[in-house]
Formats: structure tokens, C-alpha cells, sequence
């Protein structure tokens, strides 16, 4: 099994965005170095008091200078808000700048209607998916100098290397995303952090739409990786406790209360009145659970039987532990859990 990671870039209490945006850059040297296959950032809008992580492809210009053979890549950026041929150019620079090693990793999401008016974003659109296949396709066809003679964008090109364009991934959380990510024959990634009980669902769609024609330079086959939120320490009782930030952070989402900051591990127990309990080693058939945590040997276990269940041997881990150093000891377990080699 391959391991990957996405980074939200969360703003540390106390901190600013520059100390943010240093944990990430460390956090990529850190994976780069355990024998991670890729480390993708996120974008978030309208929240940059807690996540800075806003515009990925600006960021991965700084960890395409502070890594050498990693992929990195965006987890997503944001159709819905850009210019597809933009979107090419970005990234067309980045292939530039880490030749060979570039994932554009490409979703749709909304904001708080604030930012999407500051972002020009119409949201009048009652069918969110009803031009995310188009402006998908376009970016590809832009970065792979798709278009045929006669095309208006025929004569456009995009910066890059002499490598191959960077790599496209349809990123979502729903059988939809699936579904697109199928007919256009791209590499597909499910947030199994957002909505864990589409997963099986959203993957079946993936497969059974998989159209290895639909693009030039497509895949001959489907191929996919599963996004869970996941943490280790060295007991599954610690790594619950780990966990519990995740766990405090997700009830106040259901409440609509996200607050300012992270809660720490002491406060998450507080808030949630207990550690949680400890993921159990094996899971049952129709379970799914919204953040897994363990012992490498238990994590190991968990890991496996989620890929197993959408017919994957990627995972990447995504996480909310508030604490730096806690952070990165989990991924160092994660990639003992799962065997990794660790780069020279």
C-alpha cells in the first residue's frame, strides 16, 4: 500500500499564517523523507483565522523549492471559481518548477456566500455538478494541448517541462464526483473524511462509468485512492486520545459552531466528557467510521481493510491534531504501520 498526505495548513493557536504555511513546508520534507508518494494542500475560503491553506497553487510553488521527489499536488483546487485555462497555466508553471512530480487534483465546493460573492462565484447554479465536467475536461485539454486543429483554444498553450503535464485527479465526496471522474477516465480520490458512507457507493459509480477513451492520454484502467482522517501513537489508547480533537471538531460542525481555534487534546476530552474509545482492530462489513485511530499494528489492519472495501492501494491521510510534533510522529507511525520504505 502506497501512503499520501492532504495538509490544511491549520493556522496553531497563537500562531499567524507564516507559521502555518513553515509546518506545512515541514510537513512535506517530513513525508518526502518517510517514503510517502504524494502531499497535496487544500483550499478553504472565508476561514483564514484557522486554515491558511487558500490557495494551493501558490503554496506548492514554495514545496516544489523545499522537496525533490514527492509528488505534490491540490487537494482540490476549486473549479467552481476559476478560469479552467488559469487552472492550466498554474499548474503548468508548477510542472516548471518540480518536473514530472505535479497532481492537479481538481473539485467543486461553496463557501460561505461572503467569499463566494469576493470570489465571483455564481451561485445560482441548482445543479452543482452542471459544468464541473466541462471545466475538467478543459483543464486537461489545455495542459495536454488537446484541443484540434479548428478549436477556439487550439493555438493557446501552457508553460511546463519537458516530463509530461502535470497529473489530473477528480477529487469529491459523492457517487457524482465518482461518476465524472468514470466518464472522463481520470484518476479518482474519495474524502472519505466528508462522507465515509458514499464511499463504496461513489467508487462502484467510478468503475462502472470508466471510459479509458473519453480524453487523450487517459488511463487504459481505473485507478483510484480513498482519503480517510487517520492517526496513530504508539497504544490505541493514546491514539484515541489523539483522535479527540477530530472527534470535538465534528460535533461542533453538526452544531454550526466551529469556533476560532483547534481544540487541544485536553480540551477536546473536556468538550466531548471522556477520550473517545479506541477504533476497534477490525470493523464491521456496513461500518465506516468518520476518523479511524490505533497502534501501527492496529492501524495497519484498518488501513487495509478500508482500501480493501473500494479496491484501492492508495490512502491518504488526512488528520486534525492540533499539536505539531504529534502530528508528524503520526505519520511516522502510519508509514511503520503500513511498511513504507523511507526515501535515501
Amino acid at each position: 500500500m502506497d501512503l499520501s498526505v492532504v495538509d490544511l495548513s491549520p493556522v496553531p493557536r497563537g500562531g499567524t499564517a507564516a507559521d502555518a504555511f513553515a509546518n506545512t513546508v515541514d510537513a512535506a520534507r517530513h513525508a518526502e523523507r518517510l517514503g510517502y508518494e504524494r502531499f497535496w494542500v487544500a483550499e478553504h475560503h472565508g476561514m483564514g483565522d484557522r486554515l491558511a491553506g487558500t490557495t494551493p497553487e501558490v503554496l506548492l510553488g514554495r514545496l516544489a523549492g523545499a522537496t525533490d521527489s514527492i509528488r505534490i499536488g491540490s487537494g482540490a483546487v476549486l473549479l467552481n471559481h476559476y478560469s479552467p485555462y488559469k487552472v492550466a497555466e498554474s499548474f503548468g508553471v508548477l510542472d516548471g518548477l518540480a518536473p514530472g512530480r505535479v497532481d492537479v487534483g481538481m473539485g467543486r465546493a461553496n463557501g460561505s456566500p461572503a467569499s463566494d460573492r469576493a470570489l465571483g462565484t455564481d451561485r445560482r447554479v441548482e445543479d452543482p455538478n452542471e459544468d464541473h465536467r466541462e471545466r475538467i475536461t478543459a483543464v486537461v485539454n489545455h495542459l495536454r494541448d488537446a484541443y484540434p486543429a479548428g478549436h477556439e483554444y487550439a493555438d493557446l498553450s501552457v508553460p511546463g517541462s519537458d516530463e509530461g503535464p502535470p497529473v489530473p485527479w477528480v477529487l469529491g465526496s459523492s457517487p457524482a464526483s465518482g461518476a465524472i471522474a468514470g466518464e472522463l477516465g481520470l484518476r479518482y480520490c474519495f474524502a472519505g473524511f466528508i462522507r465515509p458512507g458514499f464511499a463504496e457507493r461513489a467508487f462502484a459509480e467510478y468503475r462502472d462509468a470508466f471510459d479509458p477513451d473519453a480524453i487523450p492520454g487517459g488511463l487504459d484502467e481505473p485507478r483510484g485512492m480513498v482519503a480517510v482522517n487517520a492517526v496513530a501513537a504508539e497504544t490505541d489508547e493514546a491514539a484515541a486520545r489523539r483522535r479527540a480533537p477530530a472527534e470535538a471538531t465534528f460535533r461542533r460542525m453538526r452544531r454550526g459552531e466551529l469556533g476560532d481555534d483547534l481544540p487541544t487534546v485536553e480540551e477536546a476530552v473536556a468538550e466531548l466528557g471522556g477520550a473517545p474509545d479506541p477504533t476497534p482492530a477490525a470493523l464491521d462489513d456496513d461500518e465506516w467510521p468518520r476518523a479511524i485511530s490505533g497502534s501501527p499494528e492496529t492501524m495497519s489492519g484498518l488501513l487495509n481493510q478500508l482500501a480493501d472495501r473500494v479496491g484501492v492501494e492508495e490512502v491518504m491521510i488526512q488528520h486534525t491534531v492540533p499539536s505539531r510534533e504529534d502530528a508528524l510522529d503520526s505519520h511516522a507511525l502510519l508509514a511503520e504501520a503500513v511498511g513504507i520504505e523511507p526515501r535515501a
